[in-house]
């Protein structure tokens, strides 16, 4: 099967953790709105009155007939499909537990920089990025994280599985990468006190379809205009 992914051409976003996976896996996919008149084919989905289950927002993803979308939803499709997560059920919902958790950990990160509202610019709310920021900072990252080391120490290591990479290990690589392009300082010393969530971070990036695709035009550079931005003024 081909897959189509939809989602914005421009930036790294949510559809990354998508990407990773489909990379890992090996799939065959198309960055449909990196093509040539792709991202007005995925803006006419988005608003077509014919879709029986219309996407919300990207990223989605067609697989044959089916139009699957929400990142954590479009995982749960293809990990077990591509050996990415367990097909048994217990095995297979705790992968998605543990990418929901991620999201939750996301969607915080994004709102250092948009505490107020994301309709309006970061410079309408620059002060009251700063005050979030800190607070941020002083407990969010260590919760979440710290809560994935614990969840790799009874694993066993070296995945949070075990033995078995999952797609939920993908997407924590991701994170690793985004705070330390957002937060560089104030990630440096969270790190000291996440060594099992660094490894995986690391031996994500040097397994050989994930380093090919790092080192592609396929990787779209982190920018000011995604999820993890870069502020100096922000990191603390």
């Amino acid at each position: 099967m081909r897959y189509e992914l939809f989602y914005w051409p421009e930036i790294q976003g949510r559809g990354e953790y998508v990407r990773l996976a489909l990379e890992e896996a090996g799939a065959s996919y198309v960055d449909v709105a990196r093509r040539g008149n792709g991202e007005d084919r995925m803006i006419a989905l988005l608003q077509s009155k014919r879709e029986t289950f219309p996407p919300f927002a990207p990223p989605f993803l067609k697989a044959g007939r089916l139009m699957i979308a929400q990142t954590a939803n479009i995982l749960q499709y293809l990990g077990p499909r591509h050996g990415l997560a367990p097909k048994n059920e217990q095995g297979a919902l705790w992968v998605h537990q543990l990418q929901l958790t991620i999201a939750d950990f996301v969607e915080e990160v994004h709102d250092t920089h948009h505490p107020i509202g994301s309709a309006l610019y970061y410079e309408d709310q620059r002060k009251e990025a700063k005050r979030y920021s800190r607070e941020f900072w002083k407990r969010r990252p260590q919760k979440y994280l710290g809560y994935f080391e614990r969840v790799l120490e009874r694993s066993g290591g070296p995945w949070l599985l075990g033995r078995r990479i999952s797609y939920a290990d993908l997407s924590l690589f991701q994170v690793v990468e985004g705070l330390r392009y957002a937060f560089p300082r104030a990630n440096r010393r969270l790190e000291k006190q996440i060594p099992g969530v660094v490894a995986v971070h690391d031996a994500v990036s040097a397994r050989p379809r994930i380093a090919a695709y790092l080192g592609s035009p396929r990787r779209i550079p982190f920018n000011e205009y995604g999820i993890f931005r870069h502020y100096r003024e922000l990191d603390a």
